[in-house]
């Protein structure tokens, strides 16, 4: 049945390429200049598409960043029964119109699912919506377990019962979710979203501590006030939703992605060049702000946003440590590792979110970056220059960071794996070619 404030309902994405090509083939040496567009924030787009679930009336977002797993989401959430409907301006950038007023929940296409991570999300919001969910394991990288467990926990004691068998999640509560104190035993972004998306309609008050902080979850807190939600705590550990007032439509623009911003500026240093990252904040960089500083990134915050360049004293080898926000991202710790392959002197790196987010190791490694890996610590040795290599990348930001690796290489590098770019970055090729880089997608 179509909606009717549809007059022609456009599923998924028309803006997403059929066939972008298999391989990117990166000319290496070419300087970086001119103005990079931050897009809006995929990490923080995903949920607010899916907290379109909680109400029967449009929601609106702007700013959604053009990448495959909004792509991805956009077609689960109308197989679903959620009317889709997009538009594009200079002003608002790609904006997107969701209507949940037909959920069907029993619909959950079990392929999509397994492409992102983030199809989880859709647990929490249908079980509040609906009363049951049946969910496919989610998929996603392949950078750790990142079970569920959580989630589940969360859930049950918000009064859901959860059966996993089958590789299916079946959740019900036939009489409603009702608030509950939960303790997270650590700050999950995804778990934190999960449970902010049932107790919002969930009957009474919900408190969820030791929650996740990061801008993300912020932005999913401050559309859900938008739609009626009555939530305390906004950027803290400690989140207090007032549960079970219906909610309405709303009109939200997504935050610009720290996350590209952050790539982007260690191409600027990595490549000696100066770029202006236009909407970008540099204060959603946490830790991570003060750590590339000192590595010789440059930022500096103009009215149009910041621009990035490398320090005077060039690029300087610094310890990385990854942690939950406030702290060094996760996401950043590949990009920042290709760039420090060319840093002088030496850094160590430590990944404490993700138990196999080195896959990106071996890959720098055909490229002459000298690293070595004991345990969950990176040990790098800066080399004069990378040499260009076919590469593979495994998971969005190891893409990422290949990516930074071809720029500074001797040679043309050739990237595989480009789904795992597109499905985190709005057009990043195509935007770093806008500022002198010299690659191109090749199917050969």
């Amino acid at each position: 049945m179509q909606h009717a404030y549809e007059s022609s309902l456009v599923t998924a994405s028309p803006w997403w390429r059929p066939d972008p090509g298999t391989s990117l083939v990166i000319q290496g040496g070419h300087r970086l200049a001119g103005t990079y567009p931050i897009s809006g924030a995929k990490n923080a787009a995903l949920p607010l598409m899916v907290s379109a679930l909680l109400t029967p009336h449009l929601l609106t977002l702007h700013n959604v960043p053009a990448n495959l797993d909004v792509a991805v989401l956009s077609n689960l959430l109308h197989g679903l029964g959620v009317g889709v409907s997009w538009s594009k301006n200079a002003r608002m950038g790609l904006s997107l119109t969701l209507c949940a007023d037909q959920v069907r929940p029993a619909f959950i296409d079990r392929d999509l699912v397994g492409r992102m991570r983030a199809s989880v999300l859709l647990l929490g919001a249908l079980l509040a919506r609906c009363g049951e969910a049946s969910l496919p394991m989610p998929g996603g990288d392949a950078i750790g377990l990142r079970g569920i467990d959580f989630h589940v926990a969360g859930l049950l004691a918000m009064g859901a019962s959860v059966d996993i068998a089958g590789g299916v999640i079946h959740a019900r509560a036939p009489q409603g979710l009702h608030g509950a104190t939960i303790i997270l035993p650590s700050p999950s972004v995804g778990a934190t979203e999960n449970l902010l998306l049932a107790a919002v309609l969930a009957n009474g008050t919900t408190v969820i501590g030791n929650a996740a902080r990061e801008p993300e979850i912020a932005d999913l807190l401050l559309c859900l006030q938008t739609m009626g939600a009555r939530v305390e705590g906004i950027g803290s550990d400690v989140l207090t939703v007032h549960g079970g007032v219906p909610l309405t439509g709303a009109v939200h623009s997504v935050m610009p992605d720290r996350i590209e911003l952050g790539t982007v500026a260690c191409a600027a240093a990595l490549m000696d060049s100066e770029i202006l990252l236009r909407h970008a904040r540099a204060d959603l960089l946490g830790a991570a702000g003060p750590v590339l500083a000192n590595a010789g990134v440059e930022l500096k915050e103009v009215d149009e946003g910041v621009i990035a360049r490398r320090s005077s004293l060039g690029l300087t080898g610094v310890d990385i440590e990854t942690r939950p926000y406030p702290g060094f991202a996760t996401d950043l710790q590949a990009p920042a590792m290709a760039m420090l392959s060319t840093a002088r002197g030496a850094s160590a790196i430590s990944e404490t979110i993700f138990e196999q987010r080195f896959r990106h190791v071996d890959e720098l490694r055909k490229m002459g970056a000298n690293i070595a890996v004991r345990g969950q610590t990176a040990w790098v040795r800066g080399v004069e220059r990378l040499t260009a290599a076919r590469v593979m990348a495994t998971d969005v930001r190891a893409a990422a960071a290949l990516v930074l690796a071809g720029l500074g290489a001797t040679g043309e590098t050739v990237l595989d794996g480009l789904d795992h770019l597109d499905r985190g970055y709005d057009g990043m090729t195509e935007k770093l070619v806008a500022c002198g880089a010299v690659m191109h997608r090749t199917t050969v």
